[in-house]
């Protein structure tokens, strides 16, 4: 059983807290104005009603990578990570960082303060292209190739061609399906040697 959503804090906010599993790759459905103290929300596809809410560092890393408008943010992915090593005051309480993001051709490199009078340098990789998301008809004729699949040769190849594809809502049931046809497959080409009958 995976212990991941049992652990997620109970915010109206993404929260480093929210990384202590991995990495989470999102991304950025709308940015819209926020208050004094955080005043830009990044409203994610992956967490609905949790906006990211940058600080000043991952801000200035964002529009570094990215430019200053944020109208072109708008379908953009990011991988994000909890950084432990972050202070607030003279605590470390941890707080969100970027290592990846799309639209950026090379390793992109600014210069952040560390601590006060002190400034490293941090950079944030390129992020491969996202496989596009499956469509109900690609799913639908994936699923009618598996039924009909003959050999392990054919069942592999549709595996390579799952993995071509975001399978989004569709995941459980083509692996399902996927998983169901090899097992028939295997079983077809390794039958069960029946025992012979004993000699009376």
């Amino acid at each position: 059983m995976d212990l991941t959503e049992s652990i997620a804090p109970k915010s109206d906010q993404l929260n480093a807290e929210d990384l202590l599993s991995g990495p989470r790759t999102v991304q950025v459905e709308e940015v819209t104005k926020g208050s004094s103290e955080q005043p830009v929300n990044f409203h994610l596809v992956e967490f609905p009603g949790r906006p990211f809410r940058p600080s000043k560092t991952v801000r200035r890393i964002i529009v570094n990578a990215w430019g200053k408008e944020s109208s072109v943010y708008v379908g953009r992915r990011m991988t994000l990570y909890r950084d432990p090593e972050i202070t607030f005051g003279r605590e470390k309480v941890g707080g969100i960082r970027i290592s990846h993001m799309s639209h950026i051709g090379k390793p992109e490199t600014v210069m952040l303060t560390v601590t006060r009078g002190r400034r490293a340098p941090y950079t944030v990789d390129p992020l491969p292209d996202a496989p596009p998301i499956i469509t109900v008809e690609q799913a639908n004729e994936i699923a009618a190739s598996i039924a009909k699949a003959g050999d392990r040769a054919e069942i592999d190849a549709i595996a390579a061609q799952l993995k071509a594809f975001d399978l989004a809502d569709h995941r459980g049931r083509l692996l399902e399906l996927w998983k169901s046809r090899l097992a028939e497959l295997d079983t077809a080409s390794n039958p069960v040697a029946k025992p012979e009958p004993e000699q009376q």
